[in-house]
């Protein structure tokens, strides 16, 4: 590489080269994928990451400076990874169909066996290259909806898929089991911090239904590593899907999610997120409402402490009349945190009869906590009813008092006016075992939310 090259594509081209060679002998990884992978460098090396801290919009609160100095390698684990070690850190049951991946790569012998009938086709790049011989119509679905043309994390991605989880819901299927997606990312044994690229591709055909749960974790609590997912979701004429994603790997690593959802007629989304843990986290999630009385549904919430930080990037496009939409996000910010929500809806000409709405609302424990958040509406028809928000603010000493006035103590007060803030976003995680997950790593939280508290009960 000639020296002006910047450093961000620097450290992924040898990366790049090695694993080209590699595909090169694979024949079910040539072909249509492999022409996209190329694209999808060229196109990485000509934008890189968006480092510029003038002219650039998206990421105007969120410095990607401190990932650019680090040096990352892809390579899959020579590691033996257990699934009590993965139970500790992520919600697994046996009422859901548990498929694991390490380092991008789908674990067999760690997940359940994935079905080829009763209504849902799940397989893998990986998979298929043992099990068939050419490659499912929604592995061809790759890249029709996650644009590597404008986005450098996404054309990162889409260079380094060496592995992808491919889910088709057949027409009329209701009786899928929750597909429990676990992305699993370990500690490399050298100098050199680990980078993963998760894919995920799902159809859901016409009149049906499907849950899917989506987390991401890391094996180790201080290992630095970069975690680049990309999931695309393609919801046909009155189907449904619910996607609850949790990010939670550790306080030293680098999340960048991409989501993105296609909505044809009556189509509906619900998504329901929980964040915290990366030093730099982004859920970047797209909906578009191309059909007449699609519903999306987009709420979250995420935790922050330390100096961390949480970038949300939401948006939703109504492209057709009578849509539905929701965003509503929560923000419960300790210490030096900071955290970022860049709401959108855009309600394209022609989308008459749209309804939406856009809330965020934050919770700063700490004086040092600070929240940039920006919902914005962008309207094009003028027969619409749209509404935004967003509020950050702390627990006044009234409120607090009112507690202890019962017989409540301090600490115990505190904890329960932190709960109750996050409750109305975690009692939509309505899997039972999820909940129970959830409200257990809201348990082990709370110490360090409090200790680094110093607003709660303030003027």
């Amino acid at each position: 590489m000639q020296e002006q090259t910047p450093r961000h594509i620097q450290q992924f081209h040898s990366d790049w080269k090695q694993l080209t060679t590699d595909r090169n002998s694979n024949v079910a990884t040539s072909g249509k994928l492999q022409k996209l992978r190329i694209e999808a460098w060229k196109e990485f090396e000509r934008i890189g990451f968006p480092i510029a801290r003038k002219g650039n919009e998206l990421w105007k609160y969120t410095d990607l400076r401190t990932v650019d100095q680090l040096q990352f390698t892809f390579g899959q684990t020579s590691q033996n990874i257990d699934l009590a070690t993965i139970t500790t850190k992520a919600p697994i049951s046996d009422e859901w169909l548990n498929i694991i991946f390490i380092d991008g790569t789908f674990a067999s012998d760690l997940s359940d066996e994935m079905p080829s009938e009763n209504g849902a086709i799940i397989s893998s790049l990986s998979y298929q290259n043992n099990k068939h011989a050419t490659l499912s119509s929604a592995t061809e679905n790759i890249g029709t909806l996650a644009d590597h043309l404008q986005n450098g994390f996404v054309s990162l991605n889409t260079a380094f898929i060496s592995d992808a989880i491919t889910i088709q819901i057949k027409p009329e299927t209701n009786t899928v089991r929750p597909i429990n997606l676990i992305f699993v990312t370990t500690e490399n044994h050298t100098d050199t911090p680990r980078a993963v690229y998760p894919r995920a591709s799902i159809q859901i055909a016409n009149q049906s239904s499907a849950t899917i749960i989506e987390t991401h974790i890391s094996v180790s609590d201080s290992s630095t590593h970069l975690s680049v997912p990309v999931v695309e979701i393609n919801i046909e004429q009155d189907a449904e899907l619910t996607h609850y994603r949790l990010q939670l790997e550790n306080e030293n690593s680098f999340h960048f999610g991409t989501t993105r959802v296609h909505q044809a007629d009556s189509a509906t989304y619900n998504s329901t997120s929980f964040a915290t843990g990366a030093a730099i986290g982004r859920n970047d999630i797209h909906t578009i409402l191309a059909g007449q009385n699609a519903e999306s549904t987009l709420h979250g919430i995420y935790i922050t402490n330390n100096k961390q930080h949480q970038d949300n990037e939401i948006s939703t496009t109504h492209a057709k009349p009578h849509g539905t939409s929701h965003q509503y996000y929560k923000g419960i910010l300790a210490g030096q945190s900071q955290a970022v929500f860049s709401g959108k809806i855009t309600v394209q000409r022609g989308a008459q009869k749209t309804d939406a709405d856009q809330k965020d609302l934050n919770l700063l424990l700490s004086h040092g906590a600070e929240v940039d958040t920006k919902p914005s509406l962008e309207i094009y028809a003028d027969d619409v009813k749209c509404a935004h928000g967003a509020t950050a603010g702390h627990v006044d000493e009234n409120t607090l008092f009112y507690l202890q006035s019962r017989g409540i103590d301090y600490q115990t007060a505190q904890a329960l006016l932190i709960r109750g803030f996050a409750n109305e976003i975690l009692d939509e995680f309505n899997q039972p075992h999820l909940r129970q997950f959830l409200d257990q790593l809201l348990d082990d939280l709370m110490p360090q939310l409090q200790a680094e508290s110093d607003t709660i009960g303030t003027t």
